[in-house]
């Protein structure tokens, strides 16, 4: 009988979610929606040490941002294997831990930190450059393995403090397959007895991922790379505990890397190249600072997303604009590659400017509302509709539509005069003039009618229209950016261009 699909997003309120870890659960809710299962959100916070407040609280609003929301988990509704909280399953962990005791697979071990401290400096010194605690030197340490029974006994009921280690078996292959990597070999020589159950009573990562993807019945799990050399302590976790049928299938995602390809990508590569890092804002609960995320920056979540599903896996064509419900119809972790992806900020603005020219003006208008209001603007819902028809062509950002169409909201505040000082001559003026005359005269003040009012103006004076347009732009905006001067003039209405063109004739003439 087949298992129903149940994938998880499991990331550590150790600070905001960076690009790497919303793909990964992008990845997580594509294969659970294609194939019918579930997507859980599983907060991994067992290292309190590390815990940053306000991170949790991050997470689920970003996920809710990007549209990728899980149904079940923490801050998405209780499922049948709740609490999603690892700190709140606590309880939940000693039996497993128990369970590796008892057959062998874990042993307590008594150990301080100055005597591991000790341990790695002499391995050190005997040329041992990176020293652990492992398969040979446990041998050696002050564990269950190595002291006698009567004294393991004594310690454990004096209350000595421990922590349980898996007993990882000397020089033995540990082969398994990832579905994007396919079959990965690590040998038992090169890996650490980690500790599975710390001091304080608390899982480490090891033991409560192995324990709550067994508890919670995940059948895939997809993470980022940096977790592959942990996979065969998991694997050799399940075999311990009696799982290995239920073992869910690996899949490893390539890393994120710098805009150059050098490198993984990190925070100080968005600081230094000038793009948000996170999804949405951060406030650093230690300095206060806030970092800007694509959805302050003006970023549609589905182009977010859309720009994301591409670093590291496409549809096996030539497809780049792919809608979620796409998304979900042609992932498959066998088309996703091994290699790193190069992190192309350029190619986000891309693909944000594509879905902003796609959205219905009626909607841009309703979008940027708030915005007009917030400067003072007055809001006339078919005026906003009309500009946002006219300036989405030429905006990547919803924020971009305001800036650089203000002028369509208020008086110009800035000239190019380099370009007025070239495209305009005080010996033109009565020509211009004769312009304000012709545009006044348009009683249909439509874009077709102002058009042919200034073509035959002139025409009938032998005029190339080209000595025309740029300074009726320039007169109109301020700048040779922006709409066609006809569609300009229409939406400003025939008062506004007449008082306008005016106006800026007088200042050209001072210049």
């Amino acid at each position: 009988m087949s298992r129903r699909v149940r994938v998880r997003f499991a990331p550590s309120p150790t600070g905001p979610l960076h690009p790497g870890g919303i793909r990964t659960a992008l990845y997580n809710y594509l294969l659970a929606k294609q194939l019918g299962g579930d997507f859980i959100l599983r907060v991994e916070d067992t290292d309190q040490n590390r815990f940053v407040p306000g991170a949790e609280e991050f997470i689920i609003s970003a996920l809710k941002w990007c549209g990728i929301e899980p149904n079940e988990g923490v801050g998405f509704g209780d499922g049948p294997h709740a609490p999603y909280r690892q700190s709140e399953r606590k309880h939940l962990y000693r039996e497993y831990a128990d369970k590796l005791l008892a057959s062998g697979n874990a042993y307590y071990a008594f150990d301080t930190e100055e005597d591991i401290e000790k341990m790695r400096t002499d391995l050190q010194a005997q040329g041992n450059p990176s020293p652990s605690y492992n398969s040979i030197t446990r041998q050696y340490m002050k564990n269950s393995l190595s002291l006698p029974q009567d004294e393991v006994e004594k310690r454990l009921a004096s209350g000595d403090p421990y922590v349980i280690r898996f007993k990882m078996p000397r020089n033995e292959e540990v082969k398994f397959y990832d579905e994007i990597r396919e079959w990965v070999s690590f040998n038992t020589s090169q890996l650490a007895d980690a500790v599975l159950l710390k001091s304080d009573g608390m899982p480490t990562y090891h033991l409560a991922n192995v324990s709550d993807d067994y508890m919670m019945q995940i059948t895939h799990v997809i993470r980022g790379e940096e977790w592959l050399s942990s996979a065969p302590l998991h694997v050799l976790l399940y075999r311990a505990l009696g799982f290995e049928d239920v073992m869910p299938k690996f899949a490893h995602l390539p890393l994120l890397l710098k805009p150059d390809g050098n490198g993984k990508l990190s925070k100080r590569d968005g600081d230094r190249l000038g793009f948000p890092f996170y999804a949405i804002n951060w406030k650093s609960p230690e300095t206060g600072e806030i970092n800007e995320g694509y959805r302050e920056k003006g970023f549609f979540p589905e182009a977010f997303m859309n720009f994301l599903v591409l670093l590291g896996w496409n549809p096996g064509d030539n497809r780049e604009v792919l809608s979620l419900d796409e998304m979900i119809q042609l992932f498959t972790l066998g088309k996703v590659h091994k290699a790193g992806a190069r992190y192309d900020y350029e190619k986000a603005k891309w693909f944000n400017h594509h879905y902003l020219k796609a959205k219905g003006d009626d909607e841009l208008a309703n979008i940027i509302k708030d915005q007009i209001i917030a400067k003072g603007y007055e809001f006339n819902f078919d005026y906003a509709k009309e500009f946002c028809r006219l300036m989405k062509e030429r905006a990547t950002f919803i924020n971009d539509l305001l800036e650089m169409g203000y002028y369509f909201f208020e008086d110009i505040k800035i000239f190019d005069i380099e370009t007025i000082k070239k495209k305009y001559s005080k010996e033109n003026r009565a020509r211009f003039d004769s312009l304000i005359e012709v545009v006044s005269s348009v009683s249909d003040f439509t874009t077709t009618e102002i058009e042919k009012g200034i073509k035959e103006y002139a025409s009938a004076n032998a005029i190339k229209i080209g000595e025309i347009m740029p300074v009726l732009r320039l007169a109109l905006a301020g700048t040779m950016q922006g709409p066609p001067v006809f569609d300009m003039m229409n939406l400003l209405g025939k008062d506004e261009s007449v008082a306008r063109l005016k106006k800026s004739f007088d200042y050209f003439d001072s210049l």
